[in-house]
């Protein structure tokens, strides 16, 4: 076994009780729903989440509490000697400052190494697969960390919005603008890019949303990342909420048919992008990896 945990949250969309390596361990967002607290794929499904979020109940995410990191992270240093933390982005939460402070106080000082790693989603599995073979590898904490943080914006992330009612309810735009966005069928693409979930473009239908969003992974592999490409270190990721199978198989085939020569992987958008999307909403992206 490492001598190095690696933790993270379920923002990146891997599930508690579904890690892929030992030394990964996952703390679950939690979920507010009419009051009542559920914890990410632990007491709330995702089935379940999008159902009360399309029925209006009042739904809203929140940040692990501290002292559920600081239980976990001391339960792991029992058997480990050194722990990376991979929070969702800082520009996307409080968590990571948050994690920031506590790490640098007693038992943790020195011995759990906080990333501020600007990801969310499959960008943000990545670094946690990242982690595991840099530990792998030998690396210490501080070493992991470092690295990461060096590469953290080695990643884009574009995301196609199929209804307009959640970015209203979350104020992102007016209700004049929503209803007129729905008679018109505007699908909003949005992007995150490092720091901030932001508006990117606004074209009619989905069709036509998806194309933007592959033109703009394009655009981006063969400029700020065709280093990255001449290297062979670039994945494309796939992320979805909420959507059928069949519809999610069609939209990945027609990734592939954009970039046949790339590895695909797919993650499912976790429940903080869903609140302010709502369901069938479908996320591209393309991102850095250490370990092709």
């Amino acid at each position: 076994m490492s001598d190095i945990a690696i933790m993270t949250d379920s923002n990146c969309g891997i599930m508690p009780g579904c890690e892929p390596f030992p030394d990964i361990h996952i703390i679950p967002m939690p979920v507010l729903i009419d009051g009542e607290t559920f914890y990410e794929g632990k007491s709330i499904t995702a089935e379940e989440f999008y159902r009360q979020l399309a029925s209006d109940a009042a739904v809203s995410t929140s940040l692990p509490s501290p002292g559920d990191v600081m239980d976990m992270w001391s339960s792991l240093l029992r058997d480990y000697k050194e722990l990376v933390y991979i929070p969702m982005s800082s520009g996307l939460s409080t968590s990571c400052a948050s994690a920031l402070a506590l790490a640098s106080e007693g038992e943790f000082e020195g011995r759990v190494h906080v990333v501020d790693n600007h990801r969310i989603s499959v960008t943000q599995t990545q670094s946690v697969l990242d982690a595991h073979f840099l530990a792998e590898e030998g690396k210490t904490g501080r070493q992991i960390k470092e690295h990461l943080e060096e590469e953290a914006l080695d990643a884009s992330i574009y995301i196609a919005v199929d209804t307009l009612k959640y970015l209203k309810r979350g104020g992102r735009i007016t209700p004049a603008a929503a209803a007129v966005g729905t008679v018109l069928n505007l699908k909003p693409v949005l992007t995150i890019q490092g720091d901030k979930l932001d508006a990117f473009a606004k074209v009619r239908g989905m069709k036509a949303a998806f194309r933007t969003m592959c033109k703009a992974v394009e655009k981006d592999i063969d400029t700020r990342f065709s280093h990255l490409r001449d290297a062979g270190v670039l994945k494309l990721g796939m992320a979805e909420t909420a959507m059928s199978e069949e519809d999610f198989l069609f939209w990945k085939e027609k990734y592939r048919e954009y970039f046949p020569d790339m590895e695909i992987v797919h993650y499912p958008l976790t429940m903080s992008i869903g609140c302010h999307t709502g369901a069938g909403a479908l996320g591209v992206g393309v991102f850095r990896v250490h370990r092709p």
